[in-house]
């Protein structure tokens, strides 16, 4: 028998939406009803050109985004099957969920659906407590039940090459005048709201130095690598890996993402996503030589107990997210 999607139902899958991570929070998708079915649309409408050429972070966006889906989804006592870009014809469609029959959630689904509405970005340093070897390995395994690996960088000699790398990056975005247009375009400044009404929020971006805000902006002061290796050595860094490098592998990365972080959170850390590192070929393709990488890094994760607030970001409204007359 088909489902009809109550109102009430409807505001919980918007709202639940709505709290999905997105590069530069642009929020790149949109929920439409198709009966029983929810099929989620990746907006290309909204773009990062300079950023992300090819749109590989908008579909690791949407790839959290299905993440949140399916929580609210069961967590609404219905049994979720997805299908990954099901129409050929239409592929702005990345993924579709069917209802297949109703159950209790489970307690994993209701701690990490509670996560979502305190999971953001924390781009400060962390606390002085060390998550230990054992946390890592729960996040590691979250990952694994989305079928994206996650593997923990810790190795001195390992953290030094990626330390390298990050300096290497951040130089030359500092130095790209139109990835600064862009980053500029989409950080919302104190004194008004952003014309596009989303963004990263000025104030949720610290003064200091990488690693903690992986935003390189003109004044951001650049330490050397041995700096940034130490300041790595105190977090837990997990990079995540894809066997291939399609459409299908960033949908992947970005729900498995998603999943860890929001495991994370539950477990009371806090966690913040580079991706824009690997973006250059000289990052990307020296990472997975130099760690000896079993496939494409998709993107970089730093855990760690927070030593403050976690701020949140700003949301577009319901209805922006919503099609289909909702």
């Amino acid at each position: 028998m088909e489902h009809r999607w109550t109102r009430a139902e409807t505001e919980v899958l918007a709202r639940t939406l709505l709290r999905a991570p997105s590069v530069h929070n642009i929020q790149p998708w949109r929920l439409e009803f198709d009966g029983d079915r929810l099929l989620l649309r990746e907006r290309r409408d909204v773009e990062l050109p300079v950023h992300d050429t090819r749109g590989r972070d908008r579909l690791i966006s949407c790839g959290a985004a299905l993440a949140n889906v399916e929580l609210a989804v069961r967590v609404l006592g219905h049994d979720p099957t997805t299908s990954m870009f099901p129409e050929s014809g239409e592929p702005d469609i990345v993924a579709a969920i069917e209802t297949t029959g109703r159950s209790a959630p489970s307690d994993v689904d209701l701690h990490r659906y509670s996560a979502i509405a305190r999971r953001a970005s924390y781009r400060h340093p962390f606390s002085g407590r060390r998550v230990t070897r054992a946390e890592a390995g729960d996040l590691i395994a979250v990952a694994a039940e989305s079928g994206t690996e996650a593997r923990l960088i810790h190795d001195e000699l390992e953290l030094s090459r990626v330390a390298e790398l990050l300096e290497f990056a951040a130089e030359a975005y500092q130095h790209d005048m139109a990835y600064q247009r862009e980053l500029a375009l989409w950080t919302i400044r104190d004194e008004g709201p952003h014309r596009y009404g989303v963004g990263l929020a000025g104030s949720a971006l610290p003064a200091g130095t990488l690693p903690w805000a992986g935003l390189v902006r003109p004044a951001t002061a650049l330490p050397d690598h041995r700096v940034l290796q130490r300041r790595l050595a105190g977090e837990t860094l997990l990079v995540f890996l894809t066997v291939d490098d399609g459409k299908y592998d960033h949908l992947h990365a970005g729900h498995a993402l998603q999943n860890t972080w929001l495991a994370a959170v539950d477990d009371g850390l806090a966690g913040s996503v580079l991706t824009q590192p690997l973006h250059l070929p000289e990052v990307r393709s020296g990472l997975a030589e130099d760690l000896e990488l079993p496939g494409f890094p998709q993107a970089l994760m730093r855990f760690g107990y927070p030593a403050g607030p976690v701020p949140l970001s700003p949301r577009r409204a319901a209805d922006e997210v919503l099609g289909n007359g909702f």
